[in-house]
C-alpha cells in the first residue's frame, strides 16, 4: 500500500520502521522537505510521471510512500506489552470495542499520541480498517502509538486486570470521570460509534465513567471523549 498524507509520510519515515521506495511525481516546498528526509534516512527514491503515480495512489499530492503493512506500529501482543511493563505502576491503555469508522479511529490515535497511551488494544477483523484514511486522520501517529490486535476483547481485559489494570467503561450513565481516582494501571473501554459498549464487556469493567456535559445533543464523539478521558487521565497523574 502507499501512504500518501504528507504527515503520515514524514512520521513513517521518522519512525525508522521499514519503508520505500518513496516515488515523487512533482515535488512543492512541502514535498520537497519530505524528499529530503527521505533521503537524509536512506530511503530509496523513484522518480516518476503524475499520470503514473495518479494510477497507483490516486489521492497523492505529487509523493507517495510505499509501506509493506497497513502503515502501524501493531508489532506487539498484550502478552509482551504485560512482561515488559515490570515493576512499573503507571501505564494508560485504551481499549477499543468496534470502532469501525476509519476518521474515529485515526483521531483516536492522534490523541494517543498526545496523552502518551502506552498501548491500543482492537478486535482484529473487525475495527476500521482503512489505513491511509487511518494514517492521514492520525497525522502520523499511527507510526508511533503502539497497538495489539486480539481475537478476544473479552480475554484482553481479564488479562490486564490480572495485570494489576482499573478498567473504566466510558459511558453517559457512568460516575462523573473526574470523581474517580486514575492513577496506577488504567485502561479505558471505548464502544463503538452507534451502540456503545458491548455487554460481556461492560460486565468486565471495574467502572462506568462518563464526561459531564450541558450540551443538548446526546454524546461527544468517540474520538472527542476519548480525548478528553485522556487528558484527565494525565491531568491526575501530574
Amino acid at each position: 500500500m502507499y501512504l500518501t498524507g504528507f504527515h503520515a509520510i514524514e512520521e513513517r519515515i521518522k519512525s525508522g520502521r521499514p519503508c520505500g521506495p518513496l516515488l515523487v511525481a512533482k515535488a512543492g516546498p512541502r514535498a520537497k522537505e519530505i524528499v529530503t528526509l527521505a533521503v537524509n534516512n536512506k530511503i530509496r527514491l523513484e522518480r516518476t510521471g503524475t499520470f503514473d503515480l495518479d494510477g497507483i495512489a490516486p489521492d497523492n499530492r505529487g509523493i507517495a510512500l510505499q509501506v509493506q503493512d497497513d502503515g502501524g506500529n501493531t508489532d506487539i501482543s498484550l502478552d509482551n506489552f504485560i512482561a515488559a511493563l515490570g515493576e512499573r505502576r503507571d501505564a494508560l491503555v485504551l481499549i477499543l470495542d468496534e470502532i469501525t469508522d476509519p476518521h474515529n479511529y485515526g483521531a483516536i490515535l492522534r490523541c494517543c499520541d498526545q496523552f502518551a497511551v502506552d498501548l491500543v488494544v482492537s478486535r482484529n477483523r473487525r475495527s476500521a480498517k482503512h489505513a491511509e484514511v487511518i494514517s492521514k486522520t492520525s497525522a502520523g501517529a499511527v507510526s508511533w502509538v503502539a497497538q495489539a490486535e486480539t481475537p478476544n476483547l473479552v480475554r484482553a481485559m481479564e488479562d490486564l486486570k490480572e495485570a494489576g489494570f482499573w478498567i473504566y467503561g466510558a459511558d453517559m450513565d457512568g460516575e462523573p470521570v473526574h470523581k474517580k481516582e486514575l492513577s496506577g494501571r488504567i485502561a479505558f473501554v471505548l464502544g463503538s460509534e452507534g451502540s456503545g459498549i458491548s455487554r460481556l464487556l461492560r460486565e468486565r469493567c471495574d467502572a462506568i465513567v462518563s464526561i459531564p456535559s450541558a450540551g443538548r445533543i446526546d454524546s461527544l464523539n468517540v474520538s472527542v471523549a476519548a480525548g478528553v478521558l485522556l487528558y484527565e487521565t494525565r491531568r491526575q497523574k501530574k
